[in-house]
């Protein structure tokens, strides 16, 4: 029996990951200057977290959720997560982490499950990474959280990418608009999709992401939100708008943007790039002060966050051609043994070698010199050193330069010296 990846899962090679690690690494790098720390939550929690966090009226929750029971005869409801925004909230409520810190600021790259149609960029294991401002009311931490995620995209080099930005207003700026917008819609009834009107009663702003041909029409002629806004939610807006300006930060208002999950209030963003086609979403967030409290919060709790799904910007930075030039971590040095006492050498010099910080290779097969030396220069290993019985009785060894072929006799005890110091001045 053959056994192949699971359809809508893939496995990331070695050929491959240190692509991954570079975006893992630069997003670490930038969520760290901005003063979050990474938090990790269980991959799978209570199934009620997500019903109450997300919404019931949501496709995540309605159809895309992996959940199950720990054993047959369980009581208990167990969800594979489908995103990180409840897990987040959750462990922050359980842990008193508001009474600790007056704002908690955490991010995470985490695996995700969803039943979603597999597609290029689109798995139903996946990863996202993202961040969570958690206390802050003030428009300040909204335009951080957009300032942050640019900044992960402009280190790793995709210009390409529009941010889309949006008010949801409050709980009651909602409620108008959602009456407004049954008002506006219900002439057209007929004309909806399944899809639309399964959604016209349980939340008609989803109707507005529709991505339907047949429906831009009705979609472009549709109120507007803003139009809607209460006199808070409006002067934020422009407080958002106003930093964003400040800082040079590009955007386009798109009166469509409503996000798919019930928490959303508020500032709501989005970054598209023209080389996702269709399915042109890299990431965004916004703005969910409600959450907390529909997960059992006694009081409100103001926060604001964002998502981005790592597979997807892999896909941009494919087609953007910014994964060729990313270098590959190589080996330091690789030590060469042309005897069995010699392997012995190598194999103790390698480890004091590697507690000293260099990144150092062995041959494992016991192949002649020549294929070592093969292997070496296929490895990309910057010196080779050649370890035989005469160096072990000389205690002199020869270090090759594999870059300028330049080889030379070296002393035992100056070796390391030696190649630590080229090392550090090819850097």
């Amino acid at each position: 029996m053959k056994f192949q990846s699971v359809t809508g899962t893939k496995d990331l090679l070695p050929s491959e990951s240190f692509l991954w690690q570079r975006i893992e690494n630069v997003a670490r790098s930038v969520f760290e200057r901005f003063g979050y720390a990474e938090i990790r939550t269980p991959v799978f929690e209570d199934t009620n977290l997500f019903l109450r966090g997300i919404g019931e009226t949501t496709d995540i929750v309605g159809k895309e959720m992996y959940t199950f029971k720990p054993s047959p005869d369980s009581d208990e409801s167990l969800t594979l997560r489908p995103e990180m925004t409840a897990s987040v909230m959750r462990a922050y409520l359980q842990h008193g982490l508001g009474g600790q810190f007056p704002v908690v600021k955490v991010y995470y790259i985490a695996e995700l499950f969803r039943k979603e149609r597999p597609q290029k960029g689109r798995y139903r294991q996946f990863w996202q990474l993202g961040a969570e401002c958690i206390g802050s009311a003030l428009p300040e931490s909204d335009a951080e959280m957009i300032a942050m995620m640019m900044m992960i995209y402009d280190e790793l080099g995709v210009t390409n990418a529009t941010l889309k930005l949006n008010s949801l207003g409050d709980a009651e700026t909602r409620t108008r608009y959602r009456a407004a917008l049954r008002d506006y819609l219900r002439p057209h009834y007929e004309r909806l999709d399944a899809v639309s009107k399964e959604r016209f009663e349980k939340n008609p702003l989803r109707i507005l992401d529709s991505k339907n041909p047949d429906l831009q029409e009705i979609i472009a002629g549709a109120p507007r939100i803003l139009d809607y806004l209460d006199e808070e939610s409006n002067a934020h807006f422009e407080a958002v708008r106003t930093y964003l300006d400040e800082l040079g930060i590009a955007y386009s208002i798109d009166h469509r943007l409503v996000r798919g999950l019930d928490y959303y209030s508020r500032t709501a963003f989005e970054l598209v790039s023209a080389d996702l086609g269709a399915q042109d979403a890299l990431g965004g967030g916004g703005r969910y002060d409600g959450l907390a409290e529909q997960l059992g919060s006694p009081k409100p709790i103001p926060a604001v966050g964002f998502a981005s799904g790592i597979e997807r910007l892999w896909l941009a930075m494919e087609r953007a051609n910014l994964l060729r030039n990313i270098p590959q971590k190589k080996p330091d040095v690789m030590l060469v043994a042309q005897s069995t006492k010699a392997q012995t050498w190598i194999m103790k010099t390698a480890n004091e070698w590697r507690r000293k910080g260099l990144v150092v290779e062995v041959d494992l097969l016991r192949r002649s010199l020549k294929a070592q030396m093969r292997e070496a220069n296929r490895l990309g290993a910057k010196f080779a050193v050649i370890a035989g019985e005469s160096e072990l009785q000389t205690r002199k060894f020869q270090l090759k330069n594999l870059r300028s072929s330049e080889q030379t006799e070296v002393e035992e005890e100056r070796l390391f010296d030696a190649i630590k110091a080229q090392v550090v001045e090819s850097l």
